[in-house]
């Protein structure tokens, strides 16, 4: 009721001061003096800048800092003060990606300094400060996101596959921007003359102090945006974690927690294919739910507290197990020396055989059905193909905003393969339909996708509908190409353990030693997020019995 009466947004963390901008008790301030050193600072003195890498933490002791905002055409504007016992800093502290916004003194005074290395020794052994900061910088980031502070402006269709595929990179890494759809934006125009650009560059990315980025390809984007690890190939990590899906960033969290040298590679956001799920209500502990890309990056976080490192944007593409220690190859052929590797590269979304299908991926053809998703075909007739977990949330989730969802599946229900509290909810949707027994046989367009037909496999009916936007969640293929013939794998792809892989020492051991295999991407395992969450968990004690054995 409050919140009506003064007319705050309760989902604006910039309206939520006390926890987005805390300010530190007097024995807080205390407790933190001994981890760094006091410092005068004068007006005008600039602590950090966009674009730096490990940065330090400051803590006001008097005087002010105010926190600026740098625009595509180099424009600063202060969008927050911190006071006397408040902090700066976000998310960016507990890694080495470049920073988004600018500290510079606002008024004359004292602050306390504290360095990036005893940062997180602070954060971890003084956990009740610990949670005030984490609790902030969590917020923080999201305020940057939700106001596109610190971010940069994609310019082009947002229709188009390349637009969709910066755009979707940007979003599930939390980089904040925002978009201008050249189709429906009247400022897109304008940025086009300002930076003298022509449609046929489309898309582009401007960022501030840069050229503007044409179609930049993933790791380019990445690059630029200094969302990328500086990694060092003569460091030898105790545990290279690859995949940072759900199974992933859970052995990276007990790995890294148990002070064993861990990085995490992962080619394109955390999450994994559980990141792109608008809401899963069947993990223990969330009663109302939690969208895939919030677990992950909370997951992502805590894994980076306790020193995890992680490199996106650069998936692995081979791995060498002839030699020891084991290396990692990395698209752009940078190469990580690992003591023991934990293969949690999952599994993708099966492609239907279909005429033209490939013509339309991203162009009509979705494997997510996100937020950005959501918006895109908002008000539109839909296509759900399949009948698991993945493909129910989904349809829930956008039903909310299209004019009618159609879910296809092959069998002749969604019982055997579905949680039962969605298929509740799609039977007594009156915004969805279900057909059973059915498959997608045609597929029309332009640029886009523009109709759908499917046919009833039992009677031969036949439908076609004017669908602009297809979600296609059927089944899973291994992402185990990259392994190169290095460890035993079953009939399907998926890699094999424990009693099926020959010499394995434990429930996850592969067939080669001091390599582990867990989540989606491992034989015989159950295709759930929590399921997941515990073998990683599990699996850093098989980790430990590798590289210490016991005399």
């Amino acid at each position: 009721m409050a919140a009506a009466r003064t007319g705050i947004d309760p989902s604006d963390p910039y309206e939520r001061e006390a926890q987005t901008f805390p300010v530190l008790g007097e024995q807080h301030v205390a407790r933190m003096m001994p981890y760094g050193r006091e410092e005068a600072v004068a007006k005008g003195d600039v602590l950090y800048a966009r674009g730096q890498r490990n940065v330090d933490f400051f803590v006001v002791l008097a005087g002010s800092i105010d926190v600026l905002d740098t625009d595509e055409r180099g424009t600063q504007e202060v969008f927050t003060t911190h006071h006397a016992r408040q902090f700066t800093g976000e998310l960016d502290l507990f890694n080495e990606r470049e920073i988004l916004v600018t500290g510079r003194v606002g008024e004359d005074g004292r602050v306390l300094r504290i360095s990036r290395t005893n940062f997180r020794r602070m954060v971890s052994t003084e956990a009740d400060i610990g949670e005030i900061i984490m609790r902030a910088f969590i917020l923080r980031r999201v305020g940057l996101i939700r106001h596109s502070h610190g971010g940069v402006t994609l310019i082009g269709s947002g229709h188009a596959a390349d637009t969709l595929r910066l755009q979707r990179f940007l979003e599930r890494n939390a980089y904040p921007h925002r978009l201008l759809d050249i189709d429906t934006d009247p400022d897109a125009g304008g940025f086009l003359d300002c930076f003298a650009l022509t449609p046929d560059q489309l898309p582009v990315v401007i960022a501030t102090g840069a050229p503007p980025l044409r179609n930049p390809s993933t790791p380019e984007l990445a690059d630029a945006l200094g969302l990328t690890e500086q990694l060092n190939p003569d460091r030898l990590h105790d545990v290279v974690v690859v995949g940072a899906g759900p199974a992933g960033l859970a052995a990276a969290v007990y790995a890294a927690s148990e002070g064993l040298d861990t990085i995490v590679i992962e080619g394109m956001a955390p999450g994994g294919q559980a990141g792109t799920s608008s809401k899963i209500e069947n993990y223990l502990g969330f009663p109302t739910g939690i969208s895939g890309q919030a677990l992950a990056g909370r997951a992502q976080v805590q894994a980076q507290k306790f020193g995890a490192r992680l490199a996106i944007a650069r998936p692995a593409t081979a791995l060498d197990c002839s030699t020891r220690p084991y290396g990692i190859v990395l698209e752009g052929g940078q190469r990580i020396a690992a003591r023991s590797v934990i293969i949690a590269s999952g599994a993708r979304y099966r492609r239907l055989d279909v005429p033209h299908y490939a013509a339309f991926e991203g162009q009509g053809i979705h494997y997510a059905a996100t937020a950005m998703e959501a918006n895109l075909c908002a008000g539109e007739e839909v296509l759900v193909v399949g009948g698991g977990n993945s493909a129910g949330q989904a349809a829930v989730f956008l039903s909310r905003t299209v004019r009618h969802l159609h879910i296809l599946v092959r069998a002749p229900g969604l019982a055997a393969t579905m949680s039962d509290y969605l298929v509740q909810r799609i039977a007594s949707s009156t915004q969805i339909t279900l057909h059973t027994d059915s498959e997608v046989t045609a597929l029309e367009g332009d640029s886009y996708l523009r109709h759908v037909t499917w046919t009833n496999r039992k009677t031969g009916a036949v439908q076609r509908r004017d669908i602009s936007n297809m979600f296609v969640m059927i089944g899973a293929e291994p992402n185990t190409d990259w392994l190169d013939g290095c460890l035993a794998l079953d009939s399907k792809g998926f890699v094999q353990t424990g009693p099926d892989a020959p010499g394995a020492t434990s429930a996850y051991a592969t067939s080669k030693p001091g390599i582990f295999a867990i989540g989606d991407v491992r034989a015989g395992s159950v295709k759930r997020v929590a399921s997941g969450v515990g073998e990683g968990s599990v699996v850093v004690s098989s980790v430990h019995q590798f590289l210490h054995p016991m005399g």
